[in-house]
């Protein structure tokens, strides 16, 4: 089956001390619902607020009627608006809010692809609910009518999409790109009627569409920038469009072409809003800041004898204005939101003489032409209490025609002071530059909260530093996921060098402030990276870890993400097995009905539990490791990659794909892998088969006659990949010689020569031929298996179907869980806020669309919708214990001893002296290495250790290479739990191989070693002896 697109998992950490009840960030969207006295906002922070405007819902002001009843005014304005409610609606900016379905509805487009429709007015309280999805980020959305059961919405993927309100789709889809440069056709505005859809951007061109078919109309050329708001008369035929090039452009439907330009804003106007269904009197609002109300009723059409009014100043661009009634409001880049009073614009406005006198002769010239009787502004039912003086510098120009307003000039004179005799000079008439705005503060503003507007991931790539809109900087730990230390007001750069450290992490996340809260994103590719020590956890109760033991952070974290999803999935599991097993039961005791099986939790070959398992998510407090002296703890293992089971009748091993290629083993020395063990790389493609997640009640594979019997534990102790090591040294391999060596079992891991110089004789390949018929085999028995879905839901039914499988191969056997997630030593137990928000994303053209938002206390109820939308490598992860194939990323060095006061380490035959480890070895271990090459006291502890008796243990009393011999590069003392990749990215800061120098710090006489080439010969089966030869490394 085809696979799903690329999905990621991101999670937002919230600050334990907010509260709801208002934006983190600017607001884009406004609309008020007149009927029950509501303001809805939508802001960055992808939140959709109510607040309660607490009016007197009595005598409600015609749309006709601009004049200000200013006794209810006296008594409204006092009552301070209130929070209502709020829902986090989308994870990505709010670009637009428009209201349907008769104000009980809210209609909501975001930047992260979708069209919400949340309903806040309901009995029962629900989360929004997409009700379409775009390409690319939403900007607009409109609807004709408070009854219409549609809404329409314009985005950056150049399309209009009707969305039917009651969840049935898409209606119809616009395609709106530009006619000359298609991403143009950008949809940055849009207004609707019944009749005409109008849409702008960057095109500056506007066009209309039919909404029953979807066909173009015309479209309207003339503005010179962005166009980036539009409203539409309620006949259809008035269409008003504000653009950044500062004007705001009246078209006539009916006459095909531009009627006015009105150029009262002296900045781009980014917002329109009129309550007028003939457009009579709107509003604009600009990027300076300046609200502006023009009143062009009772011109007849000529809009150059209007009145514009400099209502009010904001501090920043105004996004959005609505009006209702008395009061204006006006949303910025601010989390707050500011209420204006409105201002009379009709006849009962104390206007300058001069504009009187010009307003009146107009009334009069219109009432001679028989016309007043249709243009007559109707009279309020409201007298108001008292008349506002408007001064003629709050007074614009409506357009560059327009006769006002004008100011005598300069040259203006005071006729007292002209001597006798003069002349006195004409008075001169100059436009307003300035405007004074008649108001400069606001009524009231809907304080905000505060949100993140600037992060710094500090270098452990586990905390990071944020700064808020209060200027305050905070410190986050993302695995613990909560804020751990605050700072005050403080710049966020001079605080960083207080708590940064001197460490390289992989990259294993990226950070996402953009909609004011920290969120987290982990990307199935680089996840799984990044690693940090158990020792540096600190102090973990009921936890016991290995020496040197690694933690995976990206896997770390997911484990308790879903820590409630893995034991939702743990108890559907041994529901479905005792159903199996009830039939087994019945088989195998003659129908007596036994008690509920409990749930057995297997782990790979070597693991033992503490305690019987259970239903609940396992838990232990240690396992069987392979022996592991203190101090040399990066592993037992032998040079190159360790073997694999094999499949069964099979030649490959899960180490490799079906293809034609050679094995691991048999590779040339210079290709082999080190020998460092890597807790990213899984081995394997095919999942059922990989060492790491066998289930101990599983059956081994039973042996051919030509493959030695694979037996628990075998990968621990080594003996089966030495006798594979004797069996390709039959079919005539040889294995090339070292310099170094000395010792039967103690393998320092962690390192293995770069031998691309090396002139030792690599393996002879196998042939081809094997491989052909292993792929051969292989395909042939897979034509029947049974496909999966590409989703978290797949991995359980691939996991049930080896159930049922196993029910046929083996009838009698009690079917054992094959759910092994990660257990406490391997991922420490976190207790994570159960409210932290956790999200799965899939990748499109635009961007990154949601698919599901839970949190972390939500997500075992929401189990059949993750199993549904949940990507599979995270079901692999969560319920497997499998990580993604990744190879281990090495650094590669060079050792010498500190200006030879020590002697220097055999090279190999070549003079090739490079060695490369995994980026996470510390430099513990290369002393150590350095230890075995040289001390030879040492050399004998860690023999004794590997042998029989010594138990993995260094004695107590013996000095350990830390303790006795130091690192140095680039004249540093290097610490000893350094790793590679800090060292390289902080101390060496070069591309080349790091030089290195060992010494001695006098607090040990060091007895030295014979450095020797051959290794000794260990005794095989058969009592036959083979020489061997492994890299000068670790």
């Amino acid at each position: 089956m085809s696979k799903k697109a690329r999905q990621r998992i991101s999670y937002v950490l919230e600050h334990p001390n907010s509260s709801p009840g208002g934006h983190r960030l600017g607001v884009n969207g406004l609309a008020i619902d007149q009927t029950n006295s509501i303001l809805y906002s939508g802001g960055r922070d992808g939140v959709l607020c109510a607040w309660d405007l607490n009016r007197d819902l009595v005598a409600p002001q015609t749309f006709h009627s601009a004049v200000i009843d200013e006794t209810i005014s006296a008594n409204t304005s006092k009552r301070a608006t209130t929070f209502r409610v709020q829902t986090q609606a989308h994870t990505h900016w709010v670009n637009d809010i428009t209201l349907a379905e008769k104000h009980t509805a809210v209609v909501s487009a975001s930047s992260d692809l979708t069209v919400k429709l949340w309903r806040p007015l309901a009995e029962t309280t629900t989360d929004p609910v997409t009700i379409g999805q775009h390409a690319d980020y939403v900007k607009c959305v409109a609807t004709p009518t408070e009854d219409t059961n549609w809404v329409a919405s314009g985005g950056l993927d150049r399309k209009i999409n009707f969305w039917d309100l009651a969840g049935g789709g898409k209606i119809l889809e616009i395609d709106a790109r530009g006619e000359e440069v298609a991403e143009k056709g950008s949809i940055y505005a849009m207004g609707v009627t019944h009749n005409v859809v109008a849409n702008g951007g960057p095109e500056s061109t506007v066009r209309l569409w039919d909404p029953k078919s979807g066909k173009r109309i015309t479209k309207f050329v003339g503005h010179t920038d962005m166009i980036r708001s539009i409203l539409i008369s309620a006949n259809s035929d008035l269409i008003m469009s504000a653009s950044s090039d500062q004007t705001v452009k009246v078209w006539s439907v009916t006459a095909g072409r531009c009627m006015h330009t009105l150029t009262m804003h002296d900045s781009s106007v980014w917002a329109l809003f009129s309550e007028d269904p003939s457009l009579h009197t709107f509003y604009s609002a600009d990027r300076s800041g300046l609200v502006v109300k023009t009143d062009v009723r009772g011109t007849n059409g000529e809009f150059d004898n209007g009145l514009s009014l400099a209502v009010a100043q904001e501090n920043d661009g105004v996004t959005r204005v609505v009006a209702w009634g008395d009061s204006i409001w006006t949303s910025t880049s601010r989390a707050s939101i500011n209420r204006w009073k409105n201002v009379d614009s009709s006849d009962h406005t104390q206007l300058p003489e001069a504009f009187r006198a010009h307003r009146a002769s107009l009334a009069t010239i219109r009432s001679r032409d028989g016309s007043l009787a249709s243009t007559v502004v109707p009279e309020s039912p409201y007298k108001p209490r008292h008349k506002r003086n408007i001064s003629e510098k709050s007074i614009l120009r409506i357009s560059n025609t327009a006769p006002l307003p004008f100011t005598l000039g300069s040259g203006n004179v005071d006729e007292n002071s002209v001597s006798p005799g003069s002349q006195v000079p004409e008075p001169t008439f100059n436009m307003v530059d300035l405007p004074e705005p008649i108001q400069h503060e606001p009524e009231e503003t809907i304080a905000g909260q505060f949100g993140l507007v600037k992060h710094r991931l500090l270098n452990d790539r586990r905390r990071v530093l944020t700064l808020d809109t209060a200027g305050e900087v905070l410190l986050w730990d993302l695995i613990q996921c909560r804020p751990i230390k605050e700072f005050g007001k403080h710049h966020l750069e001079a605080i960083v060098p207080q708590v940064n450290t001197k460490e390289a992490v992989a990259p294993w996340c990226s950070i996402d402030t953009s909609s004011g809260n920290l969120a987290v994103v982990l990307e199935p590719y680089n996840c799984f990276d990044a690693e940090m020590y158990a020792d540096e956890l600190g102090s973990l109760e009921n936890t016991e870890f290995r020496e040197d033991q690694r933690i995976n952070l990206g896997k770390w974290v997911l484990r308790y993400l879903f820590a409630n999803l893995i034991d939702e999935e743990i108890r559907r599991d041994e529901a479905f097995r005792h159903k199996l097993n009830e039939e087994v039961i019945k088989k195998t005791t003659g129908g007596r009905m036994l008690p509920p099986l409990a749930i057995s939790i297997p782990g790979p070959a070597g693991w033992q539990f503490s305690e019987p398992s259970s239903s609940a998510t396992p838990k232990a407090t240690g396992m069987n490791y392979p022996p592991m002296t203190p101090g040399m703890a990066i592993g037992l293992a032998t040079p190159g990659s360790p073997m694999a089971p094999f499949l069964e009748g099979g030649f490959t091993t899960p180490l490799s794909p079906l293809e034609k290629r050679i094995s691991q083993v048999s590779r040339p020395s210079q290709e082999r892998e080190d020998y460092f063990a890597d807790a990213i790389q899984t081995p394997g493609l095919d999942q059922s088969n990989r060492l790491a997640q066998t289930p101990a009640a599983e059956v081994p594979p039973t042996p051919g006659p030509d493959q030695p019997a694979k037996t628990p534990g075998a990968d621990t102790n080594g003996k089966e990949k030495e006798k594979d090591a004797k069996d390709k040294e039959k079919d005539g391999g040889k294995t090339p010689s070292t310099p170094f060596g000395g010792m039967k079992k103690f393998r320092m891991a962690g390192f293995s020569m770069k031998l691309g110089r090396s002139a030792s004789t690599p393996q002879a390949e196998k042939p081809a031929a094997l491989d052909e018929k292993a792929e051969e085999s292989e395909s042939n028995g897979s034509q029947h298996e049974k496909e999966f879905d590409d989703n978290l839901g797949g991995v359980i039914q691939k996991i049930r179907a080896e159930y049922e499988k196993q029910l046929v191969d083996n009838p009698g056997q009690i079917v054992e869980t094959k759910i092994t997630p990660s257990l406490p030593n391997d991922t420490p137990v976190l207790k994570l806020p159960p409210g932290t928000k956790v999200i799965i994303q899939e990748e499109t053209s635009g961007g990154s669309a949601e698919v599901y938002r839970g949190t972390v206390g939500s997500v075992g109820t929401d189990a059949d919708e993750i199993e549904q939308k949940g990507p599979k490598w995270l079901g692999e992860c969560l319920l497997q214990n499998v990580l993604p194939v990744k190879d281990a990323v090495k650094v590669s060095f060079v050792l010498f001893p500190y200006k030879g006061e020590l002697p220097e380490l055999a090279v190999a035959a070549d003079g090739n002296n490079r060695l490369n480890a995994n980026r996470m070895l510390r430099v513990k271990k290369i002393l150590g290495y350095v230890a075995e090459r040289i001390d030879q006291e040492w050399k004998e502890e860690v023999e004794r250790a590997e042998g029989d008796e010594g138990e993995g243990m260094v004695r107590e009393g013996v000095m350990r290479p830390e303790e006795y011999l130091e690192l140095w590069c680039n004249e540093q003392m290097l610490p000893n739990k350094m790793t590679l990749a800090t060292l390289r990215t902080h101390v060496w800061r070069g591309g080349n191989d790091i030089v290195l120098y060992y010494r001695a710090n006098g607090k040990k006489e060091i007895r030295l070693v014979e450095q020797v080439v051959e290794v000794k010969e260990e005794k095989e089966e058969g009592g036959k002896k083979s020489e061997e030869a492994v890299t000068p490394g670790v």
